[in-house]
């Protein structure tokens, strides 16, 4: 199965012919007895080597694997980043077994995390996985849930809140944010909030834990109902409790001095990167049929950084029911 943003390449290149002609109007509809045919390429030889680049694999068998990313690893190699890629390591851990449905040979990758933000994904050691875990995410019943340390607490009784375009609560004091995602038109490495356009996208997040007298920061629970680039990020921002940390959607607010224990508060004002981690991802295996479900830990820093926002004590396990 194709996903819909290559079948649009595709149609791009002039590969799709309906009834012997190139189809050339993505928006045009064919009728039963059409005869639709698409050309594809074999996929092409990678031009990414592999590293010898240490990886947490949470689970794997022949079909898939999931790892728990650091934060500082790109996913894919870039213009900017040709290596230390988690790509560069899979190549190395996996040998000629990833999957080419991309139109690469042995990439592999069904869906991505930002570099600064850790945490699982799973990665399609075969074309068959690759496309049955494609259909899985295009459908949206992938299971990803994020742990994410914010600015402010969102809460249902905010009326500013409950002013704000594209969010609504929901029972239990669920936030849910439905608005469309695109590039913003003067910043093509940021996403922007749309309600005319763009990719629709609904986040929905809830409050864990908060920190201060009165409440500065907080830790919430934010799960996808779509996955669209920078999701969480944008989202959160829109609401106004952008995460901690994040140097593009204005994560490195002021902080009230007497609110947080002076650790805490120099800790979240120096943290270096989206304090954002998936914490959980389920799926159905796409050739068992079982369902699979992972969690993991929050990383050594925003371990670090909720206990200095506690001002004392141990870091306890993490946040259950997730």
């Amino acid at each position: 199965m194709l996903s819909r943003s290559r079948l649009a390449r595709l149609l791009a290149e002039g590969a799709v012919c309906v009834n012997g002609a190139v189809a050339d109007n993505p928006k045009a509809r064919v009728v039963e007895g059409d005869l639709v045919e698409i050309t594809l390429q074999e996929a092409s030889e990678s031009h990414i080597g592999p590293e010898d680049i240490p990886l947490i694999v949470i689970h794997e068998d022949d079909e898939l694997i999931v790892i728990d990313k650091p934060a500082g690893m790109v996913v894919h190699p870039a213009p900017g980043t040709p290596q230390g890629t988690l790509v560069n390591a899979l190549l190395h851990h996996c040998g000629a077994t990833l999957s080419g449905v991309g139109g690469v040979a042995r990439p592999g990758i069904v869906h991505r995390i930002d570099k600064d933000t850790s945490g699982l994904l799973v990665v399609a050691k075969t074309d068959r996985a690759h496309q049955g875990l494609a259909a899985q995410f295009e459908k949206h019943s992938v299971i990803r849930h994020y742990l994410a340390i914010a600015h402010g607490v969102p809460d249902a009784s905010d009326p500013r809140l409950r002013g704000t375009r594209g969010v609504n609560f929901e029972p239990g004091n669920i936030m849910k944010i439905t608005s469309g995602l695109a590039r913003h038109k003067h910043d093509r490495q940021r996403q922007a909030v749309l309600f005319d356009g763009g990719r629709h996208a609904v986040t929905r997040a809830r409050v864990l834990e908060s920190f201060g007298t009165p409440p500065a920061l907080s830790l919430v629970e934010c799960w996808l109902e779509t996955g669209r680039t920078h999701q969480i990020r944008v989202h959160m921002a829109h609401t106004g409790h952008g995460l901690v940390g994040d140097p593009v959607y204005g994560g490195r607010r002021k902080l009230p001095l007497r609110a947080l224990p002076p650790a805490g508060l120099a800790a979240a004002r120096d943290f270096p990167r989206q304090a954002l981690h998936a914490a959980t991802l389920g799926f159905v295996h796409p050739l068992s049929g079982a369902t699979l479900q992972f969690t993991s830990p929050l990383p050594a820093d925003m371990t670090r950084l909720i206990t200095a926002l506690r001002g004392a004590g141990d870091m306890p396990d993490a946040p259950e029911k997730m």
